[in-house]
């Protein structure tokens, strides 16, 4: 079995997080769904398991924070290209999510931009050429 992630997020709307990580490229598993959570498939190997706050207080005693006032992580995607970028930062915006919460970064080598999603929680879509990077050059942008 490959090693695997699961990024657990508390949500408020369980519905509109499941239509926004539709929105941003994830399947939903309906194996692994109910009232209470949605998982929300990224790749083979990483999932967002999306839970109600009361689904995700079962699981810790500590207090859920507010994404929206307080950060505790940035989840950095990789993608194949800049388009790549633009196009899921844009897909969450049209989808309830907040896009650029930053200045987008853009290295020549590596182009990075931010969203966040309808709960606060912040994400960074990232293109790298990695040949460039390693050779400490810039790459021409595609």
């Amino acid at each position: 079995m490959p090693k695997m992630i699961f990024v657990n997020l508390p949500v408020k709307n369980l519905a509109a997080a499941t239509r926004f990580y539709q929105a941003i490229g994830c399947d939903k598993n309906d194996q692994f769904s109910d009232e209470n959570t949605a998982s929300m498939v990224w790749s083979d190997t990483i999932t967002f398991h999306l839970l109600t706050h009361t689904s995700f207080s079962t699981f810790t005693a500590k207090p859920i924070a507010d994404a929206h006032k307080t950060i505790a992580m940035l989840m950095a995607l990789s993608r194949d290209s800049r388009e790549e970028v633009d196009a899921i930062v844009e897909a969450a915006a049209a989808a309830g999510g907040k896009a650029d919460i930053r200045e987008r970064q853009d290295l020549g080598f590596m182009y990075v931009r931010t969203f966040e999603d309808p709960d606060g929680h912040v994400f960074e879509p990232v293109w790298m050429d990695v040949a460039a990077a390693m050779a400490g050059q810039q790459a021409v942008p595609a």
